[in-house]
């Protein structure tokens, strides 16, 4: 029987980078207060608002500003239409005023569209590419690429195709950029083990979330295989959580962790996955 305090004790310190709370266009179980008060509650260090239309750093900002919670929030800008798409200037707008983490198209990528829209989308609208039809990144892509870099921001795949991700990942590496492979095991973004780990060795790092396991688009024993195979020093833990009926976030890290130690992961390694590398994404 594993230790509740052990799992208390490794929940300290832990950052979630992918949680949806309200506002949202679509309908979330919690709020931004309650993301940061029950994160707090169980001594996170930071957490990730992401909303896919609109920028969070705004949000971010004014959650830190209050100076009622521990825990740190974060700010991001999806690459959607709403902000126009592959836009340097809404990735330059958002990085300024604080965010960090910059995510390519997510549920307007032509990849996102040919599986039909998701719950809570409200426009029609054409899928977003981000190669040419020659597989070359188009020009705006490497314009983003240097706002991204300029602001020492990271840059995560997003709901893009395998086949755009590993392009992506691979140039932007190239060029010294923070790169993220987002929800490798979600059922509209599944990349192989193979190709996971040939971009975690250029320095590519690899989200691993809880989601994926709970909503059955892979199995515990393939993702904790991926993760002992690829190396905790490459992936970093999230929880995807804020949908309607489903457990809050800060209790489904605390799920995640205990899943790593019922899987027999040591202490360190869990830190690797949920501090060490956001920390590294976040302040590197």
């Amino acid at each position: 029987m594993i230790d509740k305090d052990k799992i208390k004790e490794l929940l300290i310190g832990a950052y979630d980078l992918h949680t949806h709370p309200n506002p949202s266009h679509v309908k979330r179980d919690l709020n931004d207060f309650q993301l940061l008060e029950e994160a707090s509650n169980v001594g996170m260090s930071g957490v990730m608002i992401k909303n896919h239309y609109e920028p969070t750093g705004a949000r971010a900002f004014l959650m830190n500003s209050c100076g009622k919670y521990k825990t740190k929030a974060y700010g991001g800008v999806a690459l959607n239409w709403p902000v126009g798409g592959l836009n340097p200037y809404a990735v330059e707008s958002a990085l300024n005023l604080g965010s960090s983490l910059v995510w390519m198209p997510t549920r307007d990528s032509y990849n996102s569209l040919i599986y039909g829209d998701m719950e809570g989308d409200f426009f029609k609208r054409p899928g977003i590419k981000i190669l040419d039809e020659n597989d070359r990144l188009l020009p705006v892509v490497h314009d983003i690429f240097d706002v991204v870099l300029k602001y020492n921001g990271c840059l995560a795949t997003g709901h893009i195709s395998p086949e755009e991700s590993l392009i992506l990942c691979r140039e932007g590496r190239k060029k010294k950029v923070k790169m993220i492979l987002t929800h490798p095991e979600w059922e509209r973004t599944v990349v192989s083990k193979d190709i996971q780990k040939e971009l975690s060795k250029i320095g590519v790092k690899i989200e691993k979330c809880w989601y994926n396991i709970m909503e059955k688009n892979c199995t515990e024993g393939y993702m904790m295989g991926t993760i002992k195979d690829i190396g905790t020093e490459h992936i970093y833990l999230s929880t995807d959580r804020g949908q309607v009926g489903r457990p809050h976030p800060a209790e489904e890290m605390g799920n995640f962790i205990e899943m790593l130690i019922k899987n027999g992961f040591t202490d360190k390694e869990i830190r690797n996955l949920t501090i060490n590398v956001a920390m590294e994404l976040l302040e590197g």
